[in-house]
């Protein structure tokens, strides 16, 4: 049961990355589950470095930021996907030699081909099944690249001949594979975060420190969860810019003015401050928890500006008051409503906070953002929103008298 449970899943996991790492000659590391089925478990940090430079090149500038990725304390792992650790031999044909003793290059590679490949050459049907049939030599004569020189070669005049006399062998190590992004020679750096540090600080040390790595002529990306992480943050301040001119164009349309809703909107920006304070205090990350609650916070911390410029205006048209004396009236007798939304919206977010279980991280993060937000929020609502509005709110003329001329004009 989740009750019963000492650590959390990321911390297993980088307990056990950091265990396994000590095993000599293997690559381990342990993965959560995907939320999404039929999602892959990979890093979540993937750095991508291209360019057209040869792939030696971009090895040593991938294994420099691999080791400071690892000396940095950010990560409990982190790899290159372009390694030299592909054992290869490779065959050079003696073509003058192989000349004179009238033997065919291509017929070299005709016997490597017949004494090493997989390929099938025809199928056997026995009682109604069907084999494959494979020519090749047995298997102790594949195992090693010295069993070359136990092959032989038919000359022109019909004498046999080791391989090793027209052939030979040199033993390096290659990549296991070679990428290209976007068309460009690549290599991929992958890293895992330790216990308390967000994806936005690990992908923010890439952007510093990687990059300062980079030679001339390459350049850097990012794929999987921190490309779609470095596109949904462009993404979040879009919304954020939307979503306050929309509430800016309908603001206006209600008053009839452009000064009241930046009154009314003054406040937002300072409340979103006050909730991102927590998250720069290590409580909570960046994450799509704590933007939903940023927005539902644009909304609130509106609804008390509106409270105050409307009732403002009012005091205006009905008493003819000045724009200090009517927003001191507004800011008093609005108090207790501004107050009481605060405290019900807060204690109502009080169970997020203190959340437990399976997923309460989650939900911690929405508490926290709007708990901090509103609290700020409405201290600056009840000081700098009046301030403010006694500085840029139009005059507004006394209504009374128009009212009285009307009825007069119908009776």
């Amino acid at each position: 049961p989740f009750e019963e449970r000492e650590r959390g899943a990321q911390e297993v996991q980088s307990d056990l990355t950091t265990r396994l790492a000590g095993v000599s000659g293997l690559r381990i590391n342990a993965f959560n589950m995907p939320s999404i089925p039929g999602a892959s478990p990979d890093l979540p940090i993937k750095f991508v470095v291209s360019g057209t430079g040869s792939y030696e090149l971009l090895f040593q500038v991938a294994q420099d930021i691999e080791r400071k990725a690892r000396e940095s304390g950010l990560f409990v792992y982190a790899e290159s996907e372009l390694r030299f650790d592909k054992p290869e031999v490779r065959l050079d044909i003696d073509r003058d030699k192989a000349a004179q003793l009238g033997i065919d290059v291509a017929a070299i590679g005709s016997t490597l081909s017949t004494f090493l490949n997989e390929n099938e050459s025809s199928r056997l049907s026995l009682d109604s099944r069907s084999y494959e049939v494979i020519l090749q030599l047995e298997r102790e004569y594949r195992l090693s690249a010295d069993m070359l020189d136990t092959y032989y070669l038919r000359t022109g005049s019909g004498e046999l001949v080791p391989l090793s006399a027209v052939v030979s062998q040199a033993r390096e190590n290659r990549p296991n594979k070679l990428t290209e992004f976007q068309q460009l020679n690549s290599a991929t750096v992958g890293a895992l975060m330790a216990p308390g540090v967000s994806l936005g600080q690990g992908i923010a040390w890439f952007e510093e420190t990687g990059r300062s790595l980079l030679p001339a002529g390459f350049r850097a990306d990012y794929v999987g969860q921190s490309r779609q992480f470095m596109t949904e943050g462009n993404v979040l301040l879009f919304t954020f810019l939307f979503s306050f001119v929309l509430i800016f164009l309908v603001l206006a349309a209600q008053f009839e003015s452009f000064s009241d809703p930046l009154t009314v909107l003054v406040s937002v920006p300072l409340s979103v401050c006050g909730a991102l304070v927590p998250l720069a205090l290590g409580m909570a990350t960046m994450n799509i928890y704590t933007q939903v609650g940023l927005l539902t916070l644009i909304g609130l911390i509106s609804k008390h500006g509106i409270l105050i410029v409307d009732f403002a205006n009012r005091q205006q048209e009905i008493r003819d008051a000045g724009a200090v004396d009517a927003v001191i009236e507004a800011a008093s007798v609005r108090l207790r409503p501004i107050l009481m939304t605060t405290a019900a919206m807060v204690f109502g977010v009080m169970p997020l906070l203190f959340a437990s279980g399976a997923g309460a991280q989650a939900r911690v993060s929405i508490g926290i953002v709007i708990t901090f937000g509103m609290l700020v929020g409405t201290l600056f609502t009840l000081f700098v929103v009046p301030v403010i509005y006694s500085y840029v709110a139009r005059r507004h003329v006394r209504m009374v008298d128009d009212q009285v001329v009307r009825k007069r004009d119908l009776s």
